[in-house]
This record gives structure tokens, sequence and C-alpha cells, in this order.
């Protein structure tokens, strides 16, 4: 989720939304993943996360990857974090990592999709970061769905818990639920939550309906940005395919919480899932006064009240319900990302 090297390509406001999801243009090479282990500190903006994470390659949100961590009778299933686009799981998760930890919770999150920049050994290690991967949640969806299936083994394997929950943020939720509906992961999960999930894709303020009406323009969107950014566009055939023939699998609670405001879902509808029995949750509901969109959805507080209420309806809310400005968080972004 950063505005970097995209943007200096960038000639209107629009072109660097689309340019702030991903900015890993280049060659299709070898997705790579990495389990972080060494826990950073808590954090509640993320602008603080991003600096910390780029001082601390291969840091680990406070409260996850604890391969220790026994599973409670009131909190029985471990929780997974699946991180965003051209992110990792310490930006998307240091704030809501160390909250679900306080709660009870075993919580795990992995750094998923890596672009290697040079060939290198064995990905997946505990604790050992790829060589050559400078960004995560950037690569080809399939392999990125292979990786969160080898993690939750891992993950099973370690707690001997019978089933997990997920919650994913953005490109987050897609893996995910991906993996849950079509690759057999209903068996081992009981719930599964979307924060701001591009369940039907993301428009982008019109720009992805100009691409796919200009010749190569889905081409020229996957070079400046990623392939990972070209399959969540609506009308991609991997959202084709997850969503044929209904959007949930039986066995699973499904909630998704997205805002009437989302930067990069038009209409905010289309993150919603639309079978019967799922629960869609909008912050503006429960909080008018609160306009955060996509890109704050992970360090909005009453957003992820919302997220450990869908896990445990019984959590006890922690976030006030307080004015956040239309647009808040946005500008930071885009500056920290031509930090980088």
């Amino acid at each position: 989720m950063r505005c970097g090297r995209a943007t200096r390509w960038s000639v209107t406001v629009a072109t660097c939304v689309l340019a702030v999801v991903a900015a890993s243009a280049g060659p299709a090479s070898a997705s790579e993943w990495r389990v972080p282990t060494e826990a950073g500190p808590p954090q509640a903006a993320r602008t603080d996360a991003f600096h910390y994470a780029r001082a601390h390659p291969g840091a680990a949100p406070a409260g996850a990857n604890d391969f220790a961590c026994v599973p409670t009778g009131e909190h029985p299933e471990p929780v997974i974090l699946v991180h965003g686009t051209d992110s990792s799981a310490y930006d998307d998760w240091a704030a809501l990592s160390p909250m679900l930890a306080a709660d009870g919770w075993c919580v795990f999150a992995l750094d998923y999709g890596g672009a290697a920049e040079a060939e290198s050994g064995t990905s997946g290690s505990l604790g050992d970061a790829p060589p050559g991967a400078r960004s995560f949640g950037t690569e080809d969806l399939y392999d990125s769905v292979d990786q969160l299936a080898e993690f939750t083994r891992r993950v099973l394997a370690a707690t001997g818990a019978d089933r997990v929950n997920y919650v994913g943020y953005s490109q987050g939720a897609t893996v995910s639920r991906y993996y849950v509906n079509e690759r057999g992961g209903a068996a081992h999960t009981d719930r599964w939550v979307g924060l701001a999930s591009p369940t039907y894709g993301g428009t982008m303020y019109g720009i992805v309906d100009l691409l796919n009406a200009l010749p190569g323009g889905l081409d020229l969107a996957e070079q400046l940005t990623s392939r990972a950014v070209r399959q969540q566009m609506r009308g991609s055939p991997f959202l084709t395919e997850l969503n044929a023939g209904g959007d949930t699998v039986p066995g699973v609670h499904y909630t998704t919480v997205g805002s009437r405001y989302d930067e990069m879902i038009q209409p905010y509808t289309d993150i919603a899932l639309r079978d019967p029995g799922a629960t869609n949750v909008l912050v503006q509901d429960a909080c008018p006064a609160d306009a955060s969109g996509h890109f704050l959805a992970p360090y909005d507080p009453y957003a992820l009240d919302l997220v450990r209420t869908a896990l445990d309806p019984d959590a006890e809310p922690h976030g006030e319900c307080v004015p956040v400005p239309l647009g808040t968080g946005i500008l930071r972004v885009i500056l920290d990302s031509n930090s980088s």
C-alpha cells in the first residue's frame, strides 16, 4: 500500500489513488513468505508502524507468533491475521494483534506474497526473512493462498487446535476467503472476518472501468502496481472464480467490517457478502461521526472493536465513537510511501 514509484508516473490524484495500493512494478518473480518472530511494540497509528517496520525488517506485531501459545476454553481457536497489499503483518496489525492477545486469543500473522529481488533459499522458515524480499502482498494471489494454507497447517499443528479464525484486511480478506471457500479451509475454520474487504473488487473511483476499456489497460496497471492489484480489480478472473455460485460456504461464520467512505471500493456495498447468513457491518452504522475509510481501517479504534466483537460478541469495547474527518490518513500514506 505505497505510493512511491508509481506516483512519479501520476498526473492526477485519481492515478495516485491507484498507485497507493501497491508500487512494486517490475517483472514477475517467485513469491516468497516468512513468519516474523521478533516482536515490535504496539502502535496506535499506521505511520508509526510503517516507520518502525522499515527500521526493523521482519518485525512481528506484539502478541503474535508465540508458537507455544495454548488456546483456552474461552478462546479455543487461534486467530490468524492476514495483511493487505504491499504491506506486512507489522504494518497492518501492530494495533489489533496486541488487543487480541490481551483478550486471551492465540494470535498468529505471516508476511505473504513477497516479491523476490534475487534468487533465495527455502521460503517460509520460522523467523527467517527470505533474502531479497522487499515487499509483501504484491505477488500472484494463488501463490499467496498456498502460503496461507501452509502457515495455517503450522498453526494448527503447534497449538493442537481443530479450527482457526481469520481476520483479513483488504487483500488479506480476499486471500483468506479464497482459501476458506475454494481450497478446503472451511473444514478447520470457525470465523472469517473481512476488514475493508474487496469482496466484489476495487473500482478506485472509476479507474478500473477506464483501464478495462483501454487496450492493454490492465497490463499497464499491473506494470505500474502489481499482479495482486490487478487480481483485486472488479471483474478480475480471480474474484469471478471466488464468488461464482455464492460468496460463502456452509459451516463458517462470516463478517465484513466496512466503511461508506472506502477509498478503493465503490460502491461501498461491494464490500458486503451477499449470501444469507453473512453479517455485514458498517462503521458509520454504529458511529456516524467516524468517516474513516480503507486506509485507516486497521488503526481506527472503532473499526477494530467491530472486528473484536465479530470474533467474540462478549468482548469489551475499548474504542469510543469520536469524529474522524473524511479522508483522514490518505495524505500520510502517500507521504510515507514516498519516503520508502
